[in-house]
């Protein structure tokens, strides 16, 4: 009898290669899905945020007879304190940075920006006095 060997080694490298190719568009998906979430996250920690600031500003020129706080220190060094701690002073928190733009006795605009655009997050959100808020995508900035 004549036996006809089969290429069982070419098999197997090609069956490898597919069950490679699958993995990787299976870990391509679930590290989109975790990037979704992370950003989704992030940014429900920033919004609320950026208002506590908010509110603290508020809070502040209501006490003092209309005139907002020119530094967040005032609010965090005031007793009792408006603010537990200066969040525009702090590095990102939760993949987001703060800052305040105008500090003045008439008035305030702060915002809450992504570290890295659609990394961290996608929105950028400004709050200004009376607590007015707009929320744009980070990748419309100019």
């Amino acid at each position: 009898m004549h036996n006809i060997r089969t290429n069982k080694k070419g098999l197997s490298f090609i069956t490898l290669m597919i069950i490679i190719a699958l993995c990787a568009l299976v870990l391509r998906f679930a590290i989109e899905q975790i990037v979704r979430s992370n950003i989704a996250h992030n940014e429900s920690n920033a919004l609320p945020t950026l208002r506590l600031i908010s509110a603290a500003l508020e809070s502040y020129a209501r006490d003092n007879h209309g005139a907002y706080p020119t530094s967040i220190t005032l609010l965090t060094q005031s007793q009792p304190a408006y603010l537990d701690k200066d969040y525009t002073a702090q590095p990102p928190l939760k993949g987001y940075n703060f800052g305040c733009l105008r500090l003045e006795a008439q008035g305030y605009i702060c915002s809450a920006s992504p570290v890295q655009c659609n990394v961290t997050g996608k929105k950028e959100y400004t709050i200004s006095t009376g607590g007015l808020l707009v929320t744009e995508g980070c990748d419309q900035k100019d």
